[in-house]
Formats: C-alpha cells, structure tokens, sequence
C-alpha cells in the first residue's frame, strides 16, 4: 500500500496519459474480448481508450439503465446482455474479460449465478473475472492488481519445462539487453512473457514456466497467487536503481534457477553476469551522460518508474543536479531512501501531480530535462524522457539505458503537447 503524501480529497487529472489503464492490460491478452457491463456515463473513457489504441474490434459494452437498478434485475441485465453481444459475434473469442462495476457491489448482484450461468450457455469460452470498481481504488487491492491476477488465471496446471522462465504481471516486455534475459540466454534458457503472445496457444505456454517471477510492483500479488495455484517458484524482482540491490536479485534469481533444475546443470561463474563489469559500465555510462548534461537541472515524476526516489538518490550521488520529484504517494519499498534523501539533500523539492492547486501551476521552466511525462508536463520543457511504467528497463542494463534516454532527452527536443496525451504510451494509437 503506498504512503500518500498530504489529504485526499478533490484531485487533479493532468494531461499526461501515458500511463497504462485496465482496458490497455486486459488487450494484452491474445484471442479474447472485454465485456463492460456499467452505466453510459462511466462507459465514456473505457470505450474511448480501446478506440484510441485501435482496439474497438475486441471490445463491447452492456448499458446498465437506471429501470434496471429500480426492477432488480441486474444480474438478468449482465447476464443476457453478454449473450447478446456473443451471440451477434463472427466469431467466438477464446476468452472474454468481464468487468462488472461499482454498480454490482452496491446491489449485492450475484456475480456467482452471472458467471454460472454464462458459462453454461457458453462452455467454449474462459470467461475471466474482472472489476472496474474505483470504490476499491485507495483501500485493498486496486481494480488493476486485481486484474494483474485474473488474466493469468485460465493458465493451465501442468508439468514445468526446466529451460523456461515466466514473467507475470507486466505490460511491457523486458528488453532484450535486460539482465534478466541475458543471465537466462547465457544458461541456455528462455523467458516468456505475456506482451510476446500473440495466439492463445501462446499465452498457455506461460504455464510452462518452471520458475514465475513479477518485476511490476503491481503484477506481485497476481504472479503469487498463480505461482501457488499452480505449484511454482515465486520469485519477486522489482526494478530498481540500486547496484548492491539489483546483484542480490541477480544472485537469487542464479540460486533459485540452480535449485530448480535439480542437478540438471549447476551455475558457474561463467554462467552469472560479471557484477563488477556491469557496474562499471554503468558507472561509465552515467559518466557520459553527466559531461553532457552538466548542471542542468533535473525534474522527475513516479510515472517514469516505480522507483522515482531511487532514481533521484543515484543521479544526486553522481552529480546530477536534481531539483525536484513529482510524486503523490511513497512506496514502502522506497520509504529507506525517502529518509535519506530528506536527510542527505533537504533542499531537493518535492511536488504532487494531483492536487487542484497544480493546475494553475506557471509551465514555463524550458531549461530543464524532464524524466517522465507528468514532469514535462508540469515544466514546459521540451526535453524529456518519454517512458513510463519502467516498460522495458531492468538492473543494471536499465541504468544504462537510464543514462541513454537522459542524453537523448537533452540533445533532441520533443512535443510534449502531441506525444504525452497519448494513452497507453506504447500501445498502437490513432490520436
């Protein structure tokens, strides 16, 4: 759960829009079809997001009417309005994702009957159960944890294949130049990944995953909860931007893949990743990118990574001039480094995205480079890293492409008016 910074109340919605939503994760299974059964008022942006990614051909919707909620009926509603769309289909998706709503939980619908029912009168379909539920946004698991869990859930139980690794959780495929990756090449292994299928044949073949591991802080409790259902090794490695940090990761993800062959091969060290020589490269890397940026100061938003704090503590202690961090909420996984960074650098200013105030906010510093989108959004500046969600960044690959994008960011302007509104940065878009 994470740590909001000041009260909740009326909130702030910048323009910056790329960040992913549930409908942008549920799309990336392959085959299927999103049902959302709600009001049309709320309708709106769900329908709006699958149009804008030109995703409208997997996507339907069920009105829920107010004489519908006055008579009772809503399960009536939810259950013949997806047999309704069904019905009219060319053809039959392998799954559909149903979300059901707010609406479901204040009416104490019978979401058991509903999905009985439907899966009755459709046995050749995997109906997955999904929530749109805002109601549960700041308290429990979020509608997207939620859904991070239930499009994993038609995976089959079966026998493990020793040579391949699953990710759970993500909505970017690491890079290939990942550590992750790279450590599994060098062992003769494979890494599969939901944004890689493209069949449904493909998305089964993540349950061949001897070992499941999530690198998305939100991904965590799904790929858990499927490591226990069907019978693996859950292994949880958060991307992150701290040397020692990221060799532990490393070292237990070689251990848990030595442990899980079981006397198939053993880990040598020709088989790890030279500790020393990535961090040096990376030492290298920031090296460069500090020549060519200098003093200029330095903005980051949460958007950009889970980890913004970790981001800020190592571009300050390699004489990146940080200045500021746009941030709503402290992770616990940052609280360490949000004490040391108020200690160690009490002038470095910290900004919220959400409160109304920050509407009105002056979007005039040019001089500035921006990492992520909500921070070239709130600066003005045409220099920005335009990356979110740590998409395809891990370890100490991902400093240095970190280090990358920073360059690229200062040497070549962007728009910030035509790419941050884009939703789903990433997704295909017609914006």
């Amino acid at each position: 759960m994470l740590k909001r910074v000041g009260k909740s109340g009326l909130e702030f919605n910048s323009p910056a829009h790329g960040n992913w939503n549930i409908v942008h994760t549920g799309m990336l299974l392959p085959e299927a079809r999103q049902i959302y059964v709600c009001a049309d008022n709320c309708m709106r942006g769900v329908v709006l997001t699958a149009a804008e990614m030109n995703a409208a051909d997997r996507f339907s919707f069920v009105i829920v009417e107010e004489e519908n909620l006055l008579n009772g009926n809503l399960e009536d509603v939810t259950i013949e309005g997806v047999t309704d769309v069904l019905q009219k289909l060319d053809e039959r998706p392998k799954a559909v994702l149903l979300f059901t709503v707010c609406l479901h939980h204040f009416l104490g619908c019978d979401l058991e009957r509903v999905y009985e029912e439907l899966e009755e009168r459709f046995p050749d379909i995997v109906f997955i159960r999904c929530y749109m539920d805002p109601i549960m946004q700041k308290h429990g698991l979020t509608p997207d944890q939620k859904l991070r869990k239930a499009i994993y859930d038609p995976l089959p139980v079966k026998e493990a294949d020793p040579d391949v690794v699953t990710l759970l959780g993500s909505d970017f495929a690491l890079d290939e130049t990942s550590d992750i990756k790279r450590l599994l090449r060098m062992n003769g292994m494979e890494l599969r990944e939901l944004p890689e299928c493209r069949t449904w044949k493909d998305y089964e073949r993540l349950s061949d995953g001897n070992i499941f591991i999530a690198c998305y802080p939100p991904g965590k409790y799904g790929m858990e909860m499927q490591a226990e259902r069907i019978g693996r090794k859950g292994l949880y490695l958060p991307g992150n931007f701290d040397y020692e940090e990221i060799g532990e990761q490393l070292k237990k993800l070689g251990d848990i893949i030595e442990d899980s062959q079981k006397g198939l091969w053993n880990i040598t060290e020709q088989k790890m990743l030279d500790i020393e020589k990535e961090i040096a490269t990376c030492e290298s890397a920031l090296c460069e990118a500090g020549k060519i940026i200098g003093d200029i100061p330095v903005m980051i938003d949460h958007t950009f990574h889970p980890r913004p704090l970790g981001l800020a503590k190592l571009l300050l202690t390699h004489g990146f001039h940080v200045t500021r961090i746009y941030l709503d909420a402290v992770s616990p996984e940052e609280k360490e480094v949000a004490e040391w960074l108020q200690k160690e650098y009490p002038d470095l200013a910290y900004e919220p995205t959400i409160q109304p105030e920050m509407r009105m906010r002056p979007r005039n510093e040019e001089n500035v480079l921006a990492i992520g989108q909500k921070a070239a959004w709130f600066t003005g500046s045409r220099h920005f890293v335009n990356l979110v969600q740590g998409a395809g960044l891990y370890g100490y690959d991902g400093i240095r492409r970190t280090a990358e994008l920073m360059i690229e960011a200062w040497q070549e302007e962007k728009d910030p008016e035509d790419l941050i509104i884009r939703k789903g940065w990433g997704c295909e878009s017609c914006i």
